[in-house]
């Protein structure tokens, strides 16, 4: 989430370019203010102010817009969320308009998420961790709504600011380049029509200071170092390379250009946000290292995949090892919190049965016990890192074989 969100915020970074300002100029001015609330639609439900909660106290208030305001895009962070209060208190953020892809087929955008993952990567990992409390932090105590606090977002904003601080600037404007054009022209009309264009126009111009000085003030990203003994990394990666000959013909099998995959659960937001926040502390407790080695490996995978959206073998060897190594990083609380969070999402609908009547059984089931395999080294190299004695419990056992299969076929459908 952080990562794509501010993806897409930096995508507006060019207008300090005096040509960029130049040709915004001669634009209609409702094409000019849709490219805020363009921002808005995809920086995600908990991006929008609202009146504080009481359940949260000034106090706290008070303390986050601090906390963000201790450099300059920090204070820039605070101008932008006052600007943009009005304007953002009027979107639905619970509209299912905002799980539809703006245009483009499937390859086209798989094609820009691998150029957004890519920037993501670049960025200072432990930067991108702050972002991602910084949303859980929005996200925990959300109303029904979806609106959070105008110190909320003020800290994700300024988080957000910081992260594409640490990028090279070449790879924000290939997000920018890279999104631009599978936008459906129609979409930011319409939207447009939804809100007050005055508000929209206070936001986008607030949002173009923003872009100045978080363009004036670079940051230089970290090296990290991983925290995965070279022992549990070497076990893992061997795995993955057994567990990626044994699954290949099954993912081979799949249709990944099926439009099923581009649908999302059919249940509350709320509750999908909720999943999606266990997922995203989660990713804040994962080895920096690792994480970092498996958003490349997810980017090199799309940019080799064939016309049909498949990987070749190599890569999905790669994206295994990666994906084994940030799962075997994280405490065996959070694999449970997002197992059970996602389980609750997609077992009424009866989703796994259906998927699974799409494929090959024989080749399903290679591939589920080869899972199995897999599975046993990434939890021994868990406990052997983290020091846990003992074994897991058969939920929590279970919890890490599900969940390895939900990310692994996550990080191929996620293509879409």
């Amino acid at each position: 989430l952080p990562i794509f969100s501010s993806s897409i915020l930096g995508n507006l970074w060019d207008i300090t370019d005096p040509k960029s300002v130049v040709i915004m100029k001669t634009r209609n001015s409702k094409a000019v203010l849709a490219a805020a609330l363009m921002l808005a639609l995809f920086g995600g439900r908990c991006f929008t102010p609202a009146v504080p909660r009481a359940s949260r106290g000034a106090r706290a208030s008070v303390a986050m817009r601090a906390g963000a305001q201790t450099d300059a895009i920090g204070k820039a962070a605070e101008e932008l969320s006052k600007k943009a209060y009005p304007f953002m208190t009027q979107v639905d953020w619970n509209s299912p308009e905002y799980w539809i892809p703006p245009g483009a087929d499937a390859m086209s955008w798989a094609k820009a998420i691998a150029t957004i993952i890519d920037h993501g990567a670049s960025m200072d990992m432990e930067l991108v961790k702050k972002g991602c409390w910084a949303h859980h932090d929005a996200i925990k105590d959300l109303p029904s709504t979806g609106i959070c606090t105008e110190a909320e977002l003020t800290a994700m904003n300024a988080a957000i600011g910081r992260m594409i601080a640490s990028a090279p600037q070449e790879k924000t404007m290939a997000v920018y380049d890279a999104v631009k054009p599978l936008i459906d022209p129609k979409v930011a009309p319409y939207l447009m029509s939804k809100v007050n264009e005055d508000d929209a126009k206070a936001a986008y111009e607030a949002l173009v200071k923003f872009t100045e000085v978080v363009k004036a003030n670079p940051i230089t990203p970290s090296n990290p170092s991983s925290t995965v003994s070279a022992g549990s990394a070497s076990s893992i990666g061997e795995a993955a390379g057994k567990l990626a000959g044994a699954s290949y013909p099954f993912m081979k099998g799949v249709d990944w250009l099926d439009g099923l995959y581009g649908q999302t659960v059919p249940t509350n937001p709320q509750k999908t946000l909720k999943a999606i926040d266990k997922m995203i502390v989660m990713g804040a407790q994962m080895d920096s290292a690792s994480l970092k080695e498996a958003a490349n490996a997810h980017v090199t995978a799309l940019k080799n995949m064939d016309d049909k959206a498949m990987m070749t073998e190599e890569d999905y060897k790669a994206i295994l090892a990666g994906i084994g190594k940030t799962v075997a990083s994280v405490p065996a609380s959070s694999v449970m919190d997002v197992y059970n969070s996602i389980g609750g999402l997609v077992t009424s609908p009866g989703i796994p049965s259906h998927v699974y009547g799409k494929q090959n059984p024989k080749d399903a089931i290679d591939a589920y016990m080869a899972f199995m395999e897999f599975k046993d080294t990434v939890r021994a190299a868990q406990q052997k890192d983290q020091g846990i004695t003992g074994v897991f419990n058969a939920e929590q056992n279970g919890a890490l074989i599900g969940l390895i299969v939900l990310i692994n076929v996550a990080g191929v459908l996620f293509m879409r």
